[in-house]
């Protein structure tokens, strides 16, 4: 759920739409282009180590720009639930305004909040 393109919009705060560029070999995403209300459109690369439930993710050149963040989730099962750990790093031009929308804390939230909402 965390990298499914098709629900991203709904669970990220000010995204207009992730399109899916590319699948990698086990049919999980691997290429997706975002956009953002703010103007900001970048791509990212995942990649999985699906036995640690580990998801992370680098920017692409597109059109000689960048912009994007690199990063990675990992779930890990603990009694009553699921723990995240999460991880950004943003390339050097990104501005305040953009970083702030990658806030790890509200991030996470959001993607509480849907699965909760999602599982109702």
């Amino acid at each position: 759920m965390f990298t499914d393109f098709e629900t991203l919009p709904r669970w990220v705060p000010g995204l207009r739409s992730a399109k899916l560029v590319t699948f990698d070999v086990e049919g999980l995403p691997q290429e997706v282009r975002f956009d953002y209300m703010a103007g900001l459109t970048y791509s990212l690369e995942y990649t999985y180590d699906t036995d640690a439930f580990v998801a992370r993710w680098e920017p692409i050149d597109v059109d000689g720009k960048r912009g994007g963040v690199r990063g990675f989730a990992r779930f890990e099962e603990v009694e009553g639930g699921t723990q995240v750990t999460y991880a950004l790093e943003h390339d050097a031009g990104r501005k305040a305004p953009e970083r702030a929308l990658d806030d790890p804390r509200m991030l996470i939230e959001a993607f509480v909040q849907f699965m909760h909402e999602d599982s109702v």
